[in-house]
């Protein structure tokens, strides 16, 4: 593919750190696809149930996270993230099949799926990447979240479990031999992600 350094790319990151908005800019750059992989996962949702699939269901009988620990909030969101890997590899395997760039981006993207997912575009001759990006500030996603979603008051919990997500997902990366990009400086976030996936 003529231009572009991948053929996929996989961004992942916790939940209001910019993915969504990196992922953007990388694909107008290539003109590239994008996958927003929480679509995905409210098709996976709407498909089974917790009977039969309990493990995408963790959080279907809790209304009010806020009243449970960040450690139980993040030990769950870890549980869906990893029952969700199959549904990452079937969409990474179907884009593998179109010649069109793509970056795929969410938060349930984990660093072993996306470790199998860079073999399995190598052994097929195509190039997928994947990047992680880092924000364990709390203060910070709390200030992301205020931005992007100003009705809903302040979401101090939500930040913490998004940091502490974060943390987790960083040092996945890292055992798994893929690159962490901190998000700040936002000004730069493009540029030094791009020279991680080439």
């Amino acid at each position: 593919m003529a231009g572009t350094s991948w053929d996929i790319v996989l961004i992942g990151g916790a939940s209001g750190i910019g993915k969504s908005r990196l992922a953007a800019q990388l694909a107008a750059a290539r003109n590239a696809f994008v996958v927003e992989f929480d679509d995905v996962v409210g098709a996976v949702e709407a498909m089974t149930t917790a009977e039969h699939h309990p493990a995408v269901h963790h959080f279907d009988d809790i209304p009010d996270t806020t009243r449970l620990a960040t450690g139980q909030v993040l030990d769950l969101q870890i549980a869906t993230a990893r029952a969700l890997e199959p549904a990452v590899l079937g969409v990474v395997r179907n884009r593998l099949t179109v010649d069109v760039p793509a970056v795929v981006e969410g938060d349930y993207l984990t660093p072993a799926v996306a470790a199998t997912a860079v073999h399995e575009g190598a052994g097929s001759g195509r190039r997928v990447r994947a990047v992680f990006l880092h924000e364990g500030d709390p203060d910070r996603i709390t200030a992301n979240y205020a931005s992007r979603e100003p009705g809903s008051g302040e979401q101090r919990h939500r930040a913490q479990v998004s940091a502490a997500y974060s943390r987790w997902l960083a040092d996945e990366a890292a055992r798994h031999g893929l690159p962490v990009v901190e998000c700040r400086p936002w000004d730069t976030l493009v540029a030094r992600v791009t020279r991680e996936l080439e």
